[in-house]
């Protein structure tokens, strides 16, 4: 395991990061107590020391058992948690990412840990109804307190991130030094704002569903068909837990021929197409960091095998090719030949632009 600085701090965090969403099984599909903590100690052991969880994550369960798993060795592991999901139905300021509900959050987080502080504190999804202003502010109060070292922001549009830190650097506040954002071969649509942004503004990113929830991993491939059949369970839970509409859409033409491109990568190797899938992400520029999540340590040491090589640059290619999405205006259009021979002048391939 190697490390990366995350973003334009000196926060030191592992290559891969540990995704405990998964840890319990109070939603259905999750992983017991024992299984958790087996795969906590293989990522440990491999080097890792990014641990990423949530306060809703199996009902508060996620975050006892990874402040539990990482007691003994508080100060090694960089331990990062989220709010802004409502955690009791019916009282509209127990969610929200608003001041109120940042620091009962943090309270209750920080006791289901069992820990004095939070290496990384995310917005978990944007709220538009609060002010930027104000949740700046209050993510600098809880870092001047001493409760949180670093924040960060997940699923939020990139003019809104540009804003916030924008704010945060005029007023000296905490800016974020993380984006977390769903980035996969079968989800690529970061590449049009949001990757951008964060190499513009030198943000340090974490991709979750790095295996576009399994379809990377070839278990919905055409010579799979049979054990996709005995997984109604699998499918069900992912129906009940996402809609009947996003389950079919994961599973679309485009979605299954990238996947067998990672297959065919994959067999050609003789690597599983998980590590195929999360070699592609972390040879993408900048930093990018994928978030591994299973239910049995099994997967957890097969991800990790994606330690132990690195793709080609036709192999790089050849995915790049078969999920390559349209950016779309403006970028499209800018980047048209008939503009830039209009913009430059015809002296595009004299200048040499360090930036790119």
């Amino acid at each position: 395991m190697r490390y990366k600085l995350l973003g334009k701090s000196g926060l030191r965090v592992s290559e891969i990061c540990l995704g405990a969403m998964t840890f319990g099984e109070e939603w259905g599909w999750g992983a017991s107590k024992e299984e958790s903590h087996k795969m906590f100690d293989v990522f440990a052991e491999a080097g890792g020391n990014f641990i990423d969880t949530a306060n809703i994550y199996t009902g508060g369960t996620s975050e006892k058992y990874v402040g539990e798993f990482i007691s003994s060795e508080r100060g090694r592991f960089v331990l990062a948690t989220k709010y802004v999901n409502n955690m009791r139905r019916g009282d509209p300021n127990a969610g929200g990412s608003h001041r109120k509900n940042l620091v009962q959050s943090l309270e209750g987080s920080l006791k289901r840990l069992n820990t004095d502080y939070i290496d990384l504190y995310w917005v978990h999804v944007w709220d538009f109804m609060t002010p930027v202003e104000e949740v700046m502010r209050a993510l600098d109060d809880m870092v001047r307190a001493g409760k949180v070292l670093y924040v960060g922001v997940s699923d939020a549009p990139a003019w809104i991130v540009s804003q916030a830190n924008t704010l945060a650097e005029l007023k000296g506040w905490t800016p974020f030094i993380g984006l977390q954002i769903e980035y996969s071969l079968v989800q690529r649509t970061p590449e049009r704002d949001l990757l951008p942004m964060a190499r513009a503004f030198d943000i340090g990113v974490t991709a979750w569903s790095p295996l576009g929830s399994g379809v990377l991993t070839g278990k919905y491939n055409k010579e799979n068909q049979q054990k996709r059949k005995s997984e109604p369970n699998r499918l069900a839970a992912m129906k009940d837990m996402a809609g009947e509409d996003w389950v079919n859409a994961l599973l679309n033409n485009r979605n299954m021929s990238i996947a067998e491109e990672v297959q065919s990568i994959a067999n050609e190797i003789g690597r599983s197409p998980a590590q195929v899938a999360i070699n592609w992400i972390r040879q993408q520029k900048g930093v990018i960091i994928p978030i591994i999540g299973a239910r049995k340590v099994s997967q957890i040491k097969d991800n990790l095998g994606c330690l132990d090589f690195e793709l080609t640059r036709e192999q790089l290619k050849r995915l790049d090719e078969k999920s390559r999405i349209e950016l779309g205006f403006p970028h499209d259009f800018l980047a048209s030949e008939f503009i830039q021979n209009i913009v430059y002048g015809g002296t595009l391939s004299l200048i040499h632009n360090h930036r790119v």
